[in-house]
């Protein structure tokens, strides 16, 4: 099914991109700028960006690599620094 009319990607393009990025680099962080790149091209209007994201989040292989997973946690348990204790 198409997903982006402007640029012409269906659902079998987005997941495609998705399995090649993931062959690729199996820990990156895959986002629709990522995808429209590995498929050359770039968002025009934006109107499909939700039914996007639906489409890539329907993938078994968009998950954020288990290492990352903690990664938010890990950070908010460490104090801050202030800009002026830099």
């Amino acid at each position: 099914m198409i997903v982006c009319h402007c640029q012409n990607i269906t659902d079998r393009d987005i997941h495609a991109a998705i399995g090649w990025m993931r062959a690729a680099d199996p820990r990156s962080i895959i986002t629709p700028g990522r995808i429209y790149h590995a498929l050359g091209k770039s968002a025009d209007c934006g109107g499909c960006i939700s039914h996007f994201v639906a489409v890539m989040r329907s993938d078994p292989d968009i998950g954020v690599p288990q290492e990352l997973r903690t990664l938010r946690a890990s950070q908010a348990s460490q104090p801050k620094e202030k800009a002026h204790e830099r």
